[in-house]
């Protein structure tokens, strides 16, 4: 069960000792050329993860491993992929890379691209029902056949005692190991950003 991090003013670090903890931080794309206003929320959103990040760090201990979503290689590949798709999640991975975290892969590419595949079918207005329904259903599936990788790709790769990043668009449905500590990383920025998008949407 993930803890909203404005609620955890002084957590005593002898609480988690010895426990995995994983920090899950809400990933925010913008357009490729997004509104200033828009641009200006997404980098305060991400000034603010790093502060909120340092803090925890601070009290809690140095992250070890990085998740990413959409990322199915780890390394210096896996970090090159993480710059390419998202350039304030890179900064934070990043930095952590430099202290000597370690970047994991965490998706399987062939269940990736079978659930994106499945997500444009949908997205493209299919005309029959029958034909909605069924690749409705198949779409479910691969997503619930990634989450359990994802979730497993944690399990196996955050060993005791050591504290993790993760990064992931909001929605998820991915089930942690019921003895790891989840923060959910959540700065002021982010309502701002969900509010903008609200207003700028079509059907507004």
């Amino acid at each position: 069960m993930s803890e909203e991090l404005g609620r955890i003013e002084r957590p005593p670090a002898e609480e988690f000792h010895g426990s995995r903890k994983l920090y899950f931080v809400p990933l925010v794309f913008t357009p490729r050329e997004p509104p200033a206003d828009l641009l200006e929320k997404v980098n305060k959103y991400w000034d603010q993860v790093e502060a909120q990040i340092n803090n925890l760090e601070g009290k809690l201990g140095s992250v070890n491993k990085i998740y990413h979503e959409l990322v199915p290689i780890g390394g210096e590949e896996g970090a090159k992929a993480i710059k390419e798709l998202n350039e304030g999640s890179s900064t934070i991975a990043g930095a952590r890379i430099e202290k000597g975290a370690e970047l994991q892969p965490l998706e399987d590419a062939e269940a990736l691209a079978e659930f994106m595949d499945w997500g444009r079918c949908l997205a493209v207005g299919l005309q029959s029902q029958k034909a909605v329904t069924k690749v409705y259903e198949f779409y479910l599936d691969a997503q619930k056949r990634r989450n359990e990788y994802i979730a497993k790709q944690i399990d196996d790769t955050l060993k005791e005692g050591e504290t993790g990043i993760l990064l992931m668009t909001e929605g998820n449905r991915v089930q942690f190991p019921s003895e790891m500590q989840v923060f959910y990383v959540a700065p002021p920025a982010l309502d701002e950003i969900k509010r903008w998008l609200r207003e700028h949407s079509p059907e507004t």
